[in-house]
């Protein structure tokens, strides 16, 4: 569907990725059409599966999670499903991405203390080797992507 976002389509993901419990009301004057209009916008985005869902941001150290790490995994195997069902039981894995390079797996684990980490990371070792990072500050939050003509510019 990339070809087929407008410029409104883009203005309506920034706002919405900005604030995702914006009213129609708000967001259709942001981006100068009817609420009408721009629900139907939305609806389309999500029928095409642009949006995926909306989530709240949650605070890991005010549910209890002080520890947050990136866990880079090597993994020799090729048989992925015992990993994928330790990652579905375990909601301490936030988000695992699989990757190129040395690595075949980053990770990022949520902890309630270095002891659940170093379990958590002990859980992972079964499959292969880890590097463990723990992070110390977000320098830049998640944002979501850009209009990609308006990235190749801010490129250059």
């Amino acid at each position: 569907m990339t070809e087929t976002l407008d410029a409104t389509d883009w203005a309506i993901l920034r706002e919405l990725q900005q604030d995702g419990r914006i009213a129609y009301t708000e967001l259709a004057r942001r981006v100068n059409l009817s609420a009408s209009a721009t629900k139907e916008r939305v609806r389309r985005l999500e029928d095409a599966e642009v949006i995926t869902g909306f989530r709240a941001e949650v605070d890991l150290e005010r549910t209890g999670h002080p520890v947050l790490a990136v866990v880079r995994l090597k993994y020799p195997g090729t048989r992925h499903e015992p990993l994928r069902r330790l990652l579905g039981e375990r909601p301490e894995y936030l988000e695992c991405l699989r990757t190129t390079g040395d690595d075949c797996y980053v990770l990022k684990v949520a902890a309630t203390s270095m002891s659940h980490l170093e379990e958590l990371v002990d859980a992972l070792a079964r499959f292969g080797s880890t590097t463990t990072n723990l992070v110390l500050s977000r320098t830049l939050p998640f944002r979501g992507p850009a209009e990609p003509r308006t990235a190749a510019r801010a490129a250059r």
